[in-house]
């Protein structure tokens, strides 16, 4: 049995749905799959806060995250301090998804306690197969699943996985010494990660974040497939509003220095796109 830590085993940092690059339980989706959408991102929000905790030991949280693990399947008698954890196991059980997807959740998160750097693509790719494509497949599985299977719902959440990386990679690198590019085109572009740390892009780490925009933009066509698939079509018109979300993060990025200042669209260009994506699928004019 897990042992809880002797204080409060969350670490909020205050981050919300308002911090994400995409709507999370708009009015867009279902009203009566609202609420588990909700537990879900709780569950996922608590979780990732400890894994980024920058006061805490790797072994203590990976002791918190096999907390929640536990409380996630019912071992033990965690439900007080796994209190999320818990609710996301009765969620669970009333839609009958399978925990699977927060068990990668949590393996991505203990993987970020001890792992700061990947190699290249694929192994920073399949850090995002954990991270985020089990995002996305939980909610494929909550709104009734697609005819084109999780493919790409994958493609989709791993562009925002690393679009997120792009526009944090300087507050990842000074706060927790994470970096989520791919070293072997760091290292081929003549630069260090220290050079993140600057105020201004060098070149060789200009290369490197186009380089990562390059290969984010090989997942779009399998991504753009999604609304199309889905059995959901409100999940539909939702994954539409973040399939342009991520087209228009990856233009400006492109056209902006990422170490200037974080790159993200204003409200307005928020509310548009959203806008866009819906009213495309609503009317059945959305194309990939």
């Amino acid at each position: 049995m897990v042992t809880a830590p002797s204080s409060n085993v969350e670490t909020p940092s205050g981050k919300d749905v308002a911090y994400e690059n995409f709507p999370v339980g708009s009015w867009l989706l279902p009203a009566h799959l609202r609420p588990h959408v909700a537990i879900f991102y709780a569950f996922a929000r608590a979780s990732d806060d400890i894994a980024d905790n920058p006061t805490l030991t790797p072994d203590e949280k990976i002791k918190r995250l096999d907390g929640f693990e536990a409380a996630l399947l019912g071992k033990g008698d965690q439900d007080t301090e796994f209190g999320k954890a818990a609710r996301m196991r009765a969620s669970l059980a009333e839609t009958g998804v399978p925990p699977q997807h927060c068990l990668d959740l949590l393996t991505a998160f203990k993987q970020d306690a001890t792992k700061i750097r990947y190699d290249d693509w694929d192994d920073l790719v399949g850090y995002c197969v954990l991270s985020a494509a089990s995002v996305g497949r939980y909610m494929v599985d909550l709104h009734g699943g697609s005819r084109d299977g999780y493919g790409p719902s994958d493609a989709l959440c791993i562009a925002l996985q690393i679009i997120n990386h792009l526009q944090d990679a300087q507050d990842d690198y000074r706060q927790l010494n994470r970096v989520y590019l791919p070293q072997d085109w760091i290292t081929e572009s003549g630069v260090d990660v220290a050079s993140l740390d600057e105020t201004k892009s060098a070149p060789g780490m200009r290369r490197v974040f186009d380089l990562t925009l390059d290969h984010v933009e090989l997942l779009m066509p399998d991504a753009r497939r999604l609304p199309l698939g889905l059995a959901s079509k409100r999940l539909a018109m939702e994954s539409a509003v973040i399939v342009r979300i991520a087209e228009a993060l990856i233009d400006r990025l492109r056209r902006r220095d990422l170490l200037a200042c974080r790159v993200e669209l204003s409200k307005f260009e928020y509310l548009w796109y959203c806008m866009r994506g819906a009213m495309a699928v609503f009317f059945g004019a959305y194309r990939q």
